[in-house]
């Protein structure tokens, strides 16, 4: 029993491992005549980096309909790849499918929708209103992004992605057209052929895409054959970077990795729950499988942030995406060290809660466009990348990590027995450290990003918003310390003020975005505005919960025993 006890972790790791790496044991193959898995890694140039054709597909669909391939009318789905084929080979057919999210109902209404049980709808069905919805869009273009309500929202959404369709079905963009000769860059496929009908590179695409509108199979692939054998000559590095990302689409490590964190949390506070129902080997092999799964989630997780250095030529972090993709992997190595010095399970069950939190952050942010999109200019420096922005985020990612400490300790001491004095103090200790560590890697990317500045703009400081949200955490975390040096707070003082980090935190990293002004306001999204008001809600509450009385709390080191009156005590006998 005890030897299986000791292999089920790697049994476990070994499981995960081939999990997440199925699109390479089973790739993703497209069922066709057509050579389409060979087509859909064509490179191609568009929101200004070199990608492959299957991104584009991808991330215009998923603008569109907020998914990844497409419901058929009579049943069965169609790959992205297939859906831009027929889009820009058949638009007689295309326009018919459902490919158009639609969601507000006055939007509805006024595209004559409104009857209709469904968010989905083709641009046969829009195109009727297309005048007044372009009308509408353009008045709601016209007033500031903060003052629009939420049809003037959803309108100019909706004229955003009608535009986008018509681009794409009408070959503007991407740019198809490779540079095979010293001296060329990407060129606009319509462009070409206007300037000149006998450029030989986009009559090779133009024989592809008509021979697939032909339905000649034989045609298509041997034309595809030879434009490959074309690009993997002239332009290699390309051909090479657009193959790798088709598999990185088909192979998801985030999505996987979100699995593996959701499995460890889950396995993690069962081992922690049977610690305490006097069953320590069980509660041991079940805290080691989490450990295997987290283990076995970081490494596909860096698997993804490399490739995604590799994809983009940059550091890890450009843009809101990849900040909540490397908070949640600088988190897991913090749960893991933390795991490993105290052995108490909380390290873990916190890095697989920070991991999967943080993805699903980022997959939220990159549900609309492309996650590798050309940084803005501002950011534009791979020195200060690889430096400022890293440290900064580290500093985030530490200080969300002990905050998020903090919330275990309130939720456990005040609703579980599971903290005993000696794991209260052990946790404090945690979360103390992590604040020193998060104060130092706070403070240095701040003084970093200064130095930016003055190389930038010609100033130090400015007072902008990104700016003092980060001066904010630097001086929260000093305040913690100081107040803890100072013997003004004692433990569940620093605990609650770690948890008030937290919101300081997520308005540096997201809110100072909402503002809409200053110059690091690059990030805005509409739909994040909601959810920070819902998590610095949740964090009052946990505040709240860790002010009551300690009476109320149900750990044992909460438990002040009430000494006995002198008449009731016992006498010792001489």
């Amino acid at each position: 029993m005890k030897k299986l006890q000791q292999i089920l972790p790697w049994v476990v790791f070994i499981g995960a491992m081939l999990y997440a790496s199925q699109g390479f044991i089973r790739p993703e193959r497209i069922e066709s005549r057509f050579d389409l898995d060979s087509f859909r890694a064509i490179p191609v140039s568009a929101g200004g980096r070199t990608k492959p054709i299957d991104t584009v597909a991808r991330n215009s669909l998923m603008n569109l309909s907020g998914r990844q391939s497409v419901k058929k009318i009579d049943g069965g789905e169609m790959s992205a790849i297939e859906w831009y084929l027929e889009l820009v080979t058949n638009p007689e057919e295309s326009i018919k499918r459902r490919v158009f999210r639609i969601d507000h109902p006055d939007v509805l209404t006024l595209a004559g929708l409104d009857q209709e049980d469904r968010t989905r709808f083709s641009f046969a069905e829009i195109f009727p209103a297309g005048n007044e919805i372009n009308r509408q869009a353009m008045l709601a273009s016209d007033v500031k992004a903060k003052a629009r309500d939420p049809f003037q929202r959803a309108v100019l959404v909706l004229g955003q992605r009608l535009m986008r369709y018509s681009s794409l079905q009408q070959l503007q963009d991407p740019y198809l057209v490779p540079p095979l000769r010293v001296g060329e860059d990407w060129r606009s496929f319509v462009t070409v052929l206007d300037e000149d009908p006998n450029d030989p590179d986009a009559l090779a695409l133009l024989h592809i895409l008509q021979r697939y509108r032909a339905n000649d199979t034989q045609g298509f692939n041997e034309g595809l054959t030879a434009f490959f054998d074309l690009i993997d000559t002239q332009i290699p590095y390309d051909a090479r970077k657009a193959r790798y990302e088709v598999t990185f689409n088909q192979v998801r490590p985030f999505y996987s990795a979100s699995v593996l964190y959701v499995g460890a949390f889950v396995i993690g506070c069962f081992g922690l729950l049977l610690s305490q129902l006097s069953k320590p080997e069980l509660s041991k092999t079940l805290l080691a499988i989490m450990t295997s799964l987290i283990v076995a989630a970081f490494i596909i997780q860096t698997i993804g942030l490399t490739s995604r250095v590799y994809l983009q030529g940059r550091p890890p972090i450009t843009n809101l995406y990849s900040s909540a993709v490397f908070v949640g992997w600088f988190g897991v190595i913090l749960g893991l060290i933390i795991d490993r010095q105290m052995k108490l399970g909380l390290g873990g069950i916190m890095a697989s809660a920070i991991g999967f939190g943080t993805l699903v952050i980022a997959h939220n942010l990159g549900s609309s466009g492309d996650t590798m999109e050309m940084m803005q200019a501002v950011l534009d420096t791979n020195f200060w990348l690889a430096t400022h922005v890293i440290v900064i985020t580290i500093g985030y990612s530490a200080t969300f990590f002990a905050g998020f400490l903090g919330i275990a300790y309130v939720l456990l001491g005040v609703f579980t027995p599971v903290l005993d004095r000696e794991r209260g103090k052990t946790l404090v200790k945690m979360i103390y450290g992590v604040i020193c560590f998060s104060t130092l890697m706070s403070f240095a990317g701040t003084v970093l990003g200064g130095i930016w500045a003055d190389q930038s703009w010609g100033r130090f400081w400015g007072w902008d918003a990104k700016e003092n949200g980060a001066a904010l955490i630097v001086l929260m975390n000093l305040l913690i310390l100081h107040a803890r040096w100072g013997g003004m707070i004692r433990d569940r003082g620093l605990v609650i003020l770690a948890i008030s980090c937290n919101i300081i935190t997520a308005w540096s990293w997201f809110g100072t975005n909402m503002l809409g002004v200053g110059l690091h306001s690059y990030g805005f999204t509409q739909s994040a505005v909601f959810w920070i008001a819902v998590f610095v809600i949740s964090q009052l509450v946990f505040m709240g919960i860790g002010m009551l009385p300690m009476k109320l709390w149900r750990s044992q080191f909460a438990r002040v025993p009430v000494p006995a009156k002198p008449e009731e005590q016992t006498p010792t006998p001489s």
